[in-house]
């Protein structure tokens, strides 16, 4: 299990093929989030900006490794955040998840970027055009995670 919190870019597939290589697992589930820029109605997003707290922003992605790891059989989890000042449409979050079965790997992945939407420390700030301000927490992904407490 592994996490990383990085200013840099990452590339997930040579990630993923480099860690293919360590486990005999049945399957292995990416994902990939990206800056985007939406949910503003005149302005142009330049940059996100994400700030975090060193040392509480690593122990609270391996709690939620942990929780996952709890919850399915996993072979591996590797988790990688970005922080500093980020452009739309480069990357800023990826998982993989590695286990003997397809679901476990699907249902685990999914379990982590909803928890990660909501319990990891990050703070974002959008910058455009015209202003910046601090992204407020969204209710949305609130109800994406209550939502493991019925399933499980």
């Amino acid at each position: 299990m592994t996490v990383h919190i990085q200013e840099g870019l990452f590339d997930l597939y040579t990630i993923a093929q480099k860690l293919k290589k360590l486990h005999n697992s049945g399957a292995s589930v990416t994902f990939e989030g990206y800056v985007r820029d939406f949910d503003l109605e005149q302005d142009k997003l330049d940059v996100l900006e994400l700030e975090h707290y060193p040392g509480m922003t690593e122990k609270a992605l391996l709690d939620i490794e942990l929780l996952a790891s709890q919850r399915w059989n996993l072979d591996d989890v590797y988790i990688v955040h970005r922080y500093g000042k980020l452009k739309v449409g480069e990357p800023i979050v990826g998982i993989i998840v590695f286990s003997k079965h397809r679901k476990e790997a699907f249902q685990a992945c999914h379990f982590i970027i909803d928890f990660l939407k909501t319990d990891a420390p990050f703070w974002k700030k959008e910058i455009t055009n015209q202003k910046s301000y601090w992204v407020e927490a969204k209710k949305l992904d609130d109800e994406e995670k209550k939502k493991w407490n019925l399933i499980l």
